[in-house]
C-alpha cells in the first residue's frame, strides 16, 4: 500500500466535499452543511486563499483529507496551523493515513518555524481522543468553546 499526502488542487473539490459530507455524518451534523462543491472550490483555490487542504490518497485513491488555515498565538509571537478538519474514510482507517495528515502539517510547521498544530475533538469521539493521544498531543483543559453565528453574530454587528 502506497500513502501520498499532496496539497488539493481546483479538480478536488468534488472530492472535499464529498469527506466533508461524510465527515459531517459521522459527527452527527449532516444537517449544517451548507456549502456546495462551488463553495469549497472558491474558498480554496480563490487567488488569495484563507484556507489549504492536504488530500490523501492510498493507492492512488482519495482515502481522506486534512483542511487548515493559519492561526497566531500573541503570547508566542508566531503563527500556527488549526486543522479544522481531519477525516479518512471508514473502509481506509488503521492504515496509517491519519498519522501520514498530520505528519504532513507538522512537517509544514517545522519548516515554515510555526509555534503549534491545534485542532479540536468532539468529546464523545474516544477513538479519534486515544490517536491523537498517541502521538502526544495534549488536551487544552481549562477552555471552553464559543461561537457567535446567524442571528447572534448579525446583532451583534448590527448594535
Amino acid at each position: 500500500m502506497r500513502l501520498e499526502v499532496r496539497r488539493a488542487i481546483a479538480a478536488d473539490a468534488p472530492l472535499v466535499h464529498r469527506f466533508v459530507v461524510e465527515l459531517a455524518e459521522f459527527e452527527r451534523m449532516a444537517d449544517q452543511v451548507r456549502a456546495g462543491e462551488a463553495d469549497l472550490r472558491a474558498m480554496l483555490f480563490c487567488a488569495a486563499p484563507r484556507a489549504f487542504c492536504e488530500i490523501l490518497e492510498m493507492d492512488g485513491e482519495g482515502a481522506g483529507f486534512a483542511l487548515w488555515f493559519y492561526n497566531l498565538s500573541t503570547f508566542e509571537g508566531r503563527h500556527g496551523l488549526f486543522l479544522e478538519d481531519l477525516y479518512v474514510c471508514p473502509a481506509m482507517r488503521g492504515r496509517g493515513g491519519g498519522r501520514a495528515l498530520l505528519r504532513a502539517l507538522a512537517r509544514r510547521c517545522v519548516e515554515e518555524g510555526l509555534a503549534r498544530l491545534e485542532w479540536a475533538v468532539l468529546d464523545w469521539n474516544a477513538e479519534a481522543i486515544a490517536f491523537y493521544d498517541r502521538m502526544g498531543a495534549e488536551a487544552k483543559d481549562g477552555w471552553t468553546a464559543r461561537r457567535l453565528s446567524g442571528g447572534a453574530l448579525r446583532m451583534l454587528a448590527e448594535a
